[in-house]
């Protein structure tokens, strides 16, 4: 009679390899998608189950251990957003500057208009849209790019914002208005233009 196989225990496994087999991959995703680099994605949740290992003995399940793990891991993507911050090339300001410049006039009226979108509705539930999207958010400065992330996906209300990359209110402002301006100069080119372009084709 064959013996049947033992379930391995995940008590005897250690705290951090069991929150990797079950959250590591949701964790990981979850980074990636906010920082857009895999090694600083890898890096933050390894820095995040440390921490909670650190933090292990005043964790008393108040909260789910899934939702503990993640608000930690919340707080290491901060950390690594203001890493960025600093290193941030001057040029990287330089040219969104540039890119005001361009798009208004001394007396802040557009040079361009921007193009009107045909129906939004429709592009928006689009996944190449979205696709498209976060390839203009990628393209961005670090700085803006983690501002808009902030604001626009994980949905932080100003003074969070602020307070979790360490700017003013009137910083964050201009990093918003800069990151749209480009966001929009990119759609414009990578989808709008692009559309016609097809649309053109025999």
């Amino acid at each position: 009679m064959s013996k049947t196989p033992e379930v391995p225990n995940k008590r005897a496994q250690s705290e951090p390899e069991r929150w990797l087999a079950d959250y590591g991959d949701a964790m990981y995703q979850y980074a990636l998608a906010r920082l857009r680099d895999q090694a600083k994605a890898e890096d933050a949740v390894q820095e995040s189950l440390l921490a909670a290992l650190s933090a292990l003995d005043r964790f008393r399940g108040e909260a789910a251990e899934r939702t503990w793990l993640f608000g930690i891991l919340k707080h290491k993507i901060l950390d690594q957003y203001r890493r960025d911050a600093r290193e941030v090339p001057i040029g990287d300001e330089e040219e969104a500057d540039a890119l005001i410049n361009q798009t208004f006039d001394s007396g802040g009226s557009w040079r361009v208009r921007p193009v009107a979108w045909q129906d939004p509705g429709r592009d928006l539930e689009r996944d190449e849209f979205w696709a498209m999207f976060e390839r203009c958010l990628d393209g961005l400065p670090q700085t803006l790019a983690a501002t808009v992330r902030l604001v626009e996906i994980d949905e932080l209300d100003s003074d969070e914002t602020c307070k979790a990359l360490g700017i003013s209110a009137t910083n964050l402002g201009v990093r918003l208005h800069r990151a749209r301006l480009r966001l929009r100069e990119c759609i414009e080119r990578s989808w709008f233009l692009g559309n016609r372009t097809r649309r053109k084709r025999p």
